[in-house]
């Protein structure tokens, strides 16, 4: 199929806005320049909308198989549309844990048959069952279409497990991709270990319980020669051990969520579970040192951590609710709204963090508006303000803080290797 899309505007290197056309010949981009002319060719008209190359997405809960009433396959990659990914990745705490050959295989026929908005990669766990006891057959899941390694949502407890599995890893060139959690400094909190717990009369999680894996990963990394990826980082003593890991040479890159860099437990109010999320909302200290980080080029890419549940679930009481919120659909516009309209990061870098830097990590093709590369992009409107409203979702959760936030700057069209797959 091949598409001309007419006076879009994209950004350059420099952060200057030019006025393009992108023609499109099966599915690959073949030509940006000014006038455009084809004949016979279907043409989108994207005059006063911005153009971006698709946004990544590496930490998506899809929740099929196993768990479809939260989630499935068709209304995950959807909702993903809609927020203009092109590309996510699907984690592993589903039912079963894709750690063996046959699940990996099992996964694939899946997106095969579903319907499947976009590209979809899919994790495999580090442990068999995530239960932390044995390690998977590294070779034989990445020779299977492993996209990365993760036990997230727990975590691996012990060092020695850790660093076998990052040798492992290494052999195989995969990406370690953590949730750093010490356990046994969990207490069974519910929010962040702060005045809000105790105010809220409410267990709290302390900061040092993810900050010192972070540390002792970054060690193991560099002894076993892997790259390694730390999922939503949440503390500041978390960035500072990311900061001086990169400054040693370790390779180590992180993600952080939109709800981390807006959001801090003073804005818990009450005992809302639409605010319980793994890692917590920390305090406003952690929240500036995250936007700090985003801001020096520690934190090198943005992920939802899209973890949608059913009402039911989440009306449980904040003790038995799950943790968890959901982000595919309101990534963009709340980080423009708040982060690029308020002149702390530029559009060029929101971009970044989105598209290019998560492509560049885990060696995708994609991330980028380049002549050669797959057409996958999406069409923003940077003037439109609209509410946010849970109730309008296309994923199955609601369970978001960010229910009737204002924002601008909406995505409007999204192509995946130059085909419309969902549009406003």
């Amino acid at each position: 199929m091949n598409l001309l899309i007419k006076n879009g505007s994209l950004l350059s290197d420099n952060n200057e806005i030019n006025i393009k056309d992108i023609y499109i010949e099966n599915g690959i981009i073949k030509s940006i320049c000014n006038n455009i002319s084809v004949e016979d060719v279907e043409t989108y008209d994207a005059k006063g909308l911005f153009i971006a190359p698709g946004f990544i997405d590496v930490h998506v809960h899809l929740r099929e198989p196993g768990y479809e009433y939260k989630e499935t396959i068709e209304t995950g990659t959807r909702a993903a549309a809609a927020g203009g990914f092109t590309q996510i990745a699907a984690m592993p705490n589903t039912n079963p844990v894709p750690d063996r050959k046959e699940v990996i295989e099992k996964f694939r026929n899946m997106y095969n048959n579903n319907k499947v908005f976009i590209k979809t990669h899919y994790y495999s766990s580090i442990s068999k069952k995530q239960l932390g006891n044995e390690l998977v057959n590294f070779k034989e899941m990445a020779q299977a279409g492993a996209f990365a390694f993760s036990d997230d949502g727990v975590g691996v407890q012990s060092a020695g497990m850790m660093f076998q599995a990052m040798k492992h890893a290494a052999e195989v060139n995969k990406v370690i991709v953590a949730h750093c959690e010490d356990r046994s400094l969990l207490n069974g909190g519910v929010f962040n270990e702060g005045e809000t717990s105790q105010h809220l009369n409410v267990k709290g999680i302390n900061s040092v319980s993810e900050s010192v894996q972070v540390a002792r990963d970054v060690l193991l990394a560099e002894a076993a020669k892997c790259q390694y990826h730390v999922c939503h980082i949440s503390t500041s003593e978390s960035v500072r051990t990311v900061r001086d890991a990169k400054a040693a040479g370790i390779k180590v890159t992180c993600e952080v969520t939109p709800h981390h860099l807006l959001l801090c437990d003073k804005h818990i109010t009450s005992l809302d579970s639409n605010f319980k999320m793994n890692p917590p909302l920390r305090s406003e200290e952690d929240m500036r040192a995250l936007i700090n980080g985003v801001v020096d080029g520690t934190i090198d890419c943005i992920a939802t951590d899209h973890a949608p549940h059913s009402e039911e679930e989440k009306s449980e009481g904040i003790e038995k609710a799950p943790f968890g919120i959901v982000g595919l659909e309101t990534a963009f516009p709340l980080l423009y709204t708040n982060l690029v309209l308020k002149n702390i990061i530029s559009l060029n870098r929101l971009v970044e963090l989105l598209s290019k830097n998560p492509a560049k990590i885990f060696n995708l093709n994609g991330g980028e508006i380049v002549e050669g590369k797959p057409a996958d992009l999406v069409i923003i409107d940077l003037n439109m303000s609209m509410k946010i409203n849970k109730n309008e979702f296309l994923s199955k959760g609601r369970n978001t803080p960010f229910d009737k936030w204002e924002c601008i700057g909406w995505p409007v069209a999204t192509f995946v290797d130059g085909k419309l797959v969902w549009e406003r």
